[in-house]
């Protein structure tokens, strides 16, 4: 089969950001075919290729400098790789990509698997658009435009460390319900033991799932989700890819990192000082206003997902 042609970006109607978006439905249909397969990694390397293939396409200079597959030496798009033709005077992007967020769940055929891509184009003067996060595992706070605007509003704000039944009320008030109809979406992970009985404490109620949380701290900016709140420690690289979304849905995410290693996860609470821990609001680690959020669009999603259980899937990448 002959090679497509590489992309003219002089050419208004192929964009780039068109062809970002080709390259997480190139991901998304590749691995199809590995659903309830149980083999997470040959769903993974499927998406892999796939957006390496699209990217031969493509007239950039693109990074990867926040990849996967570094935390537990998975296929994948690793940090450093370089996407793109790489042709002189082609445009520069900083990428963070994750090809699969939740290969379990696919390899399960379970829901809320999703391909995610994060570019920003350094401006002039910047030197670095998109930057690495220096550690495996974050604490993340994700909530909707409701709670944002209600901040603005009166002044209340959301902190990682203030206690969870008083973040619990503040997004009560922000979202018009009683603490006891929140309901908060978290990790099923030993580490969240504490927090999983402070919530129920307060009286509010828990959706736990087992993989992907891009999409779970996606989920209190997505009208009718039925979330209002995420909470918990998952993964770094999915954390700045949920909050490149954020800062496009007008969401925020919230997180602090520190190093820990998975098999240390229990110690997560000791581990994360202020001497080796920093907290910020996601989207403001890009020092561009250039930054680009891409899932798969409707027309992949309808078939990706396919791994959310029954073949008939509503128009929407993410179901909870």
């Amino acid at each position: 089969m002959p090679r497509l042609p590489k992309q003219n970006y002089h050419d208004i109607e192929r964009i780039i950001e068109m062809d970002f978006l080709r390259a997480t439905e190139a991901a998304a249909l590749n691995s199809l075919k590995w659903l309830g397969r149980g083999d997470k990694e040959a769903a993974d390397a499927a998406a892999s290729d796939a957006i390496r293939g699209m990217f031969d396409l493509m007239n950039i200079c693109g990074e990867v400098v926040i990849g996967e597959g570094i935390k537990d030496n998975a296929p994948g798009i690793f940090k450093g790789e370089q996407l793109g033709t790489w042709l002189p005077g082609t445009p520069q992007f900083d990428i963070a990509i994750d090809p699969i967020d939740g290969t379990t769940n696919i390899s399960k055929g379970a829901p809320n698997s999703i391909s995610c891509i994060a570019a920003a184009s350094p401006e002039e003067g910047v030197k670095v658009a998109l930057r690495d996060v220096p550690s495996f595992y974050m604490t993340k706070l994700s909530y909707g435009p409701r709670v944002i605007q209600y901040m603005q509003r009166r002044g209340d704000n959301l902190k990682l460390e203030a206690p969870i039944p008083e973040t619990l009320a503040i997004v009560a008030r922000a979202v018009d319900k009683r603490v006891q109809d929140i309901v908060v979406m978290m990790l099923d992970r030993p580490r969240h033991k504490e927090m999983v009985d402070e919530i129920r404490g307060a009286g509010a109620s828990l959706r736990m799932i087992g993989d992907g949380d891009i999409a779970a701290a996606m989920a209190p900016a997505i009208p009718d989700s039925g979330v209002d709140l995420y909470m918990g420690i998952g993964g770094s690289p999915e954390a700045v890819l949920a909050a490149a979304e954020s800062n496009v849905s007008a969401a925020t995410c919230n997180a602090k990192c520190g190093r820990a290693m998975r098999k240390n996860e229990k110690n997560w609470s000791k581990r994360v000082t202020k001497k080796n821990s920093i907290e910020f609001i996601l989207p403001t680690i890009w020092p561009t206003e250039r930054t680009l959020s891409f899932v798969p669009p409707a027309s992949a999603i309808a078939r990706f997902c396919a791994a959310s259980g029954p073949r008939a899937q509503p128009p929407s990448p993410i179901r909870f």
